[in-house]
């Protein structure tokens, strides 16, 4: 599952730049209609300023464009000489869209090379500064490295728990008991994991799945139907990762927390913990214990640890007293 940190996935402009996002970003179409086919592999855009004079090289042609008061001054106070040279040099890159903010003017030549190299040109109200955070902001969450996991996600005390493990092992039985003692709910049986910059994981369901449990000899329940809008949550950070798994007699499983294991999602580590099942057992009650431990150890405190320092501080005193 290991993804490399500029790995992104791609996507359609049409899709990037679907109608309610347009609606959201005040987006209007001027030309360029045609290659909206085209697809945008990075989230990064880029304001190309004085880049505009000549420095090409410095001009990424996989990233919009961004031109605001600047950039537009700019073309409008070259001389029809200048400003052709200039738009010359902008055909040598084909970028993916060009945005233009604050409702200015477009200079017909810039117009004239995006609706001749199919290049799709928007126009903005929004002002430089809020387009840039708010689609930057948009474009990582739509283009973030994805994974589907067969599994559970809760939000157990603010704490993300992905719980793994072979089907019907319990998962699901779990995920509907921390419901009832009162916890949130993200996704059953399968969550969508999307990693964010710098490398930070969030699950959310599939909106086919969203709400729903499957509870082998009861069927589909709906959570959010039966305990209300607190009991669910769309989306979740993910902290750790507990993997259910039938308990076997011969087996060995951590008993003292000393080992710090991890799990890796799209190149993330995530601290990962075995539970074996058996007849018994409250496994929602361990993944709560568990969830209650992680930010204990976010605080940094860490039990086996202290448990260990305190034992050899007292077998030192002991031998200290036996000399």
């Amino acid at each position: 599952m290991f993804l490399k940190e500029d790995v992104f996935m791609d996507m359609l402009l049409e899709e990037v730049f679907a109608p309610e996002q347009c609606d959201k970003f005040k987006l209007k179409l001027k030309v360029g209609k045609a290659g909206l086919k085209r697809k945008l592999t990075t989230p990064h855009i880029q304001k190309p300023g004085l880049l505009l004079t000549g420095l090409l090289d410095e001009l990424h042609s996989d990233r919009i464009q961004i031109f605001g008061s600047a950039e537009v001054g700019y073309l409008l106070s070259l001389t029809s000489e200048k400003l052709k040279a200039a738009m010359t040099l902008l055909t040598e890159t084909r970028y993916p869209a060009i945005i233009v903010t604050r409702s200015l003017d477009v200079p017909a030549p810039l117009v004239d090379f995006c609706e001749a190299t199919e290049i799709p040109l928007f126009v903005t109200a929004l002002t430089t500064s809020v387009l840039i955070e708010g689609f930057t902001t948009y474009l990582n969450d739509v283009l973030a490295p994805t994974v589907t996991i067969h599994g559970v996600l809760a939000d157990v005390l603010g704490v993300g728990v992905l719980i793994l493990g072979d089907s019907g092992i319990g998962k699901s039985e779990c995920a509907l008991d921390l419901v009832v003692a009162g916890y949130r709910l993200v996704s059953d049986d399968a969550v969508v994991i999307k990693r964010l910059p710098p490398k930070t994981l969030f699950g959310m369901a599939s909106d086919v799945v969203k709400y729903h449990i499957e509870i082998r000899g009861l069927g589909i329940v709906n959570i959010k139907d039966l305990y209300g809008i607190t009991a669910i949550r769309e989306r979740k950070q993910m902290d750790i990762v507990i993997d259910l798994v039938k308990w076997e007699p011969d087996a060995e499983y951590e008993r003292l927390g000393f080992e710090e294991n991890t799990y890796d999602i799209l190149g993330v580590d995530l601290p990962y913990m075995k539970v074996p099942v058996s007849p018994g057992r409250s496994i929602a009650t361990i993944v709560e214990v568990a969830a209650r431990n992680q930010i204990l150890k976010i605080m940094g405190q860490v039990p086996g640890r202290e448990l260990l320092f305190n034992l050899n501080n007292a077998m030192n005193a002991n031998r200290n007293n036996n000399a």
